[in-house]
């Protein structure tokens, strides 16, 4: 399971989050030892005070135990994990609370400890936690044979490593530039080309295709995409500019590269947003449904959770009173005593409590891994059209960031842009210094 800590201060608010029902759909204090109080307030309100005999500001040790997604994990598991964590780290004397979390269809746990050693009134100091815990974590995976987080596997040499060849589709796209082949868009500028008789007519063919007609710099015609990309006509049409001038007319007439960038970019940008506010509705109103059935989901799950405690009397692990009358009473205990009868009976009730508690134990996790098991159906739905709308978002959002990067290019010209304005500049100062040179050099030069 992967494991994840740190130390921290704050009991009240620590307290609070582990016991927080509104964005849980189950918690369970599961154990509390070390503590006089048995509730979790009261626990950490304890710490809270032996620290400040210290000069410690975090004096909890807040750890998460998460096993994997698809696994039904016992309690047992995750108590064996905080004995590791408490042996590892010399937190076995010290206070600590056990709170399962259920969320959906996933089960967790969260362990805290006291680092106060109420002994010798110190923090108990707790060197390279994270490297430790990351060890514990990776021998519990390989123990139970989950499958192990691609953090964990090691190479040869023992480090981590990551092939290329493991790249997913989306890592290898994002690395090569987006765009049609070259024949497709000849044949979209050959097939515009064809099917218009004037300038009017060719513009309005390739705005349909998302291609926007201008000036070059040349005062040739030219198209500009909703990428920034220019394209010259008469190449893409391979056609004579003569030709092309004299069915579209004088270039001048229609607007630059520069003035149909940033047009084009403006319309895009309206677009992208307009799209992007779509979709944000579209997955929305998908979703109200899978939450509906959630929050029923939720309220049938603890009524049966509460069904099942006071079936079995009461919580788990409680104490489980013996019937009225299993042992021997008045004149009977005596000569049951006498005979030995009283000690048979008491060592019977007590195999039939102890029979029951492990009973109503292994009902109890029955009841929960079957609603795990609900609750993860649902959660797939919901875990599918999250990605489905994530993913297109990415590449609207992608689309959107290429057209803000058109705008800043526009308003913001390149290095090599200001590099060439800046040597066209007449270099003042030399002529200058050439005039006032000329000048001193005639005046020697008078008798």
């Amino acid at each position: 399971m992967i494991i994840k800590a740190s130390q921290r201060g704050g009991g009240r608010a620590l307290a609070s989050h582990l016991m927080n029902e509104r964005d849980n759909e189950h918690v369970e204090l599961h154990k509390v030892r070390g503590f006089v109080s048995d509730d979790l307030h009261g626990a950490f309100l304890e710490a809270e005070a032996a620290a400040k005999g210290t000069k410690c500001k975090q004096h909890f040790f807040s750890v998460s135990l998460s096993p994997p997604e698809t696994e039904n994990v016992r309690p047992e598991v995750f108590e064996l994990a905080a004995r590791r964590i408490e042996k590892e780290m010399g937190l076995e004397r010290q206070p600590m609370a056990l709170v399962f979390h259920e969320k959906e269809g996933r089960r967790h746990a969260h362990a805290v400890w006291s680092r106060i050693d109420t002994e010798n009134m110190r923090a108990i100091n707790l060197p390279h936690f994270k490297r430790k815990l990351n060890e514990i974590s990776r021998g519990l995976f390989l123990e139970h044979g989950w499958n192990l987080p691609d953090g964990y596997k090691r190479g040869q040499d023992g480090r981590n490593h990551r092939s290329p060849l493991n790249f997913t589709l989306a890592e290898w796209q994002q690395a090569r530039r987006a765009g049609k082949s070259a024949a497709d868009i000849k044949a979209t500028f050959q097939e515009c080309w064809n099917g218009a008789k004037d300038v009017t007519a060719f513009k309005r063919q390739l705005e349909e295709r998302g291609y926007y007609l201008a000036q070059g710099d040349r005062r040739g015609f030219v198209a500009v995409d909703v990428q920034g990309e220019v394209y010259a006509i008469p190449r893409m049409i391979g056609q004579k500019t003569k030709a092309v001038k004299e069915r579209l007319g004088d270039p001048s007439t229609l607007p630059s590269v520069d003035e149909t960038k940033a047009r084009v970019a403006e319309l895009m940008e309206k677009v992208l947003k307009r799209h992007i506010t779509t979709l944000d509705k579209e997955s929305a109103q998908r979703l109200n449904p899978i939450r509906a059935k959630r929050r029923a989901m939720r309220a049938d799950h603890k009524a049966e959770r509460a069904g099942a405690r006071s079936a079995s009397g009461g919580t788990l692990g409680g104490r489980i009173q013996s019937p009225p009358g299993a042992l021997l009473q008045g004149p009977e205990r005596r000569v049951g005593l006498l005979r030995g009868k009283h000690s048979a009976v008491r060592k019977r009730n007590e195999a039939e409590v102890a029979f029951k508690r492990e009973r109503d134990a292994k009902e109890r996790q029955d009841l929960i891994t079957r609603q795990l098991a609900e609750r993860r159906a649902l959660q797939a739905n919901v875990r599918n059209e999250r990605q489905r709308h994530a993913s297109e978002l990415a590449l609207l959002y992608r689309d959107l960031a290429k057209t803000r990067a058109l705008s800043d290019a526009l308003e913001k010209p390149s290095a090599r842009t200001r590099a060439a304005l800046d040597r066209a500049k007449p270099d003042r100062t030399r002529n200058r210094s050439t005039q006032s040179g000329g000048r001193s050099r005639d005046r020697t030069l008078e008798p």
